[in-house]
């Protein structure tokens, strides 16, 4: 009897397990896309909550370079993965899954995170400065001159707390302002040469009291874009994965479950 009994139990648990393994392959895999001042770490809180949830998740080093050349990036890491994808852009991450997921089938949704959504030859600097309310200029350091020409943009250390991450504590923030990735200036001023939002669904989410990005103007993008949804954190500065993982990995499992 005890032998029948552990031969059905083990059976039943193999069931099990067969059945969660292919739930968990049934998920998108998520890839996550770090803008301009941040990096892949940011993406720390949501990525653990999206894993207990039983979701695959990338987060890409972006190099913050080009668009063009960081979307080309961007879809070579797409092209590697198996099934369907989802992609998160924060910030600038924004342009870039904007610019990749371009005649990309796999690719189901997209997640703009305090993000730009732009139209065909619409950068950064013009779309953040379409409203006001965007501070960030001022808080720029001196720009790093490279060999080729171009120069890279950090935040002052000593502003970043209030302009990037007003709402993280105050050492997290001085971490995340030491090590910060820098974004080139002809990235930000780069047009966009694609707009993937008009064919694929998108999802929006981000902070009220953003200083990169006017709050209004990321609610004009996400009207335009005519998204699935669109939730607004009262309070949120532009890093909202950081200071409110939960909110944006509920608004990611909304896009990976098409809601």
């Amino acid at each position: 009897m005890m032998q029948k009994y552990l031969k059905t139990l083990f059976v039943t648990v193999s069931l099990l397990a067969s059945a969660q393994a292919s739930q968990a392959e049934d998920k998108p895999t998520i890839v996550l896309v770090h803008g301009a001042f941040a990096d892949a770490s940011s993406w720390s809180g949501v990525i653990s909550r999206l894993k207990a949830d039983g979701y695959p998740v990338v987060a890409a080093a972006n190099p913050l370079r080009s668009v063009k050349t960081d979307a080309d990036y961007l879809k070579r890491i797409v092209t590697g993965i198996e099934g369907s994808v989802i992609l998160v852009g924060h910030s600038y991450g924004g342009l870039v899954i904007n610019d990749a997921a371009l005649n990309e089938a796999k690719v189901k949704g997209l997640v703009f995170v305090a993000a730009f959504a732009p139209e065909k030859g619409e950068s950064a600097v013009q779309l953040s400065g379409k409203f006001p309310g965007g501070t960030l200029a001022p808080t720029l350091d001196r720009p790093v001159s490279l060999f080729d020409g171009t120069k890279d943009l950090y935040i002052q250390q000593g502003k970043f707390h209030a302009q990037f991450a007003a709402d993280v504590p105050a050492s997290q923030a001085s971490a995340m302002a030491a090590t910060q990735r820098p974004v080139t200036e002809q990235a930000l001023s780069e047009p966009a040469s694609n707009a993937a939002w008009k064919t694929i669904p998108s999802w929006f989410v981000f902070g009220d009291a953003d200083k990169n990005i006017p709050s209004e103007a990321l609610a004009w993008m996400a009207k335009r874009a005519g998204a699935r949804d669109t939730v607004v954190v009262k309070g949120g500065s532009h890093v909202v994965m950081v200071s409110q993982p939960q909110i944006v990995t509920k608004v990611i499992e909304d896009a990976a479950e098409g809601n």
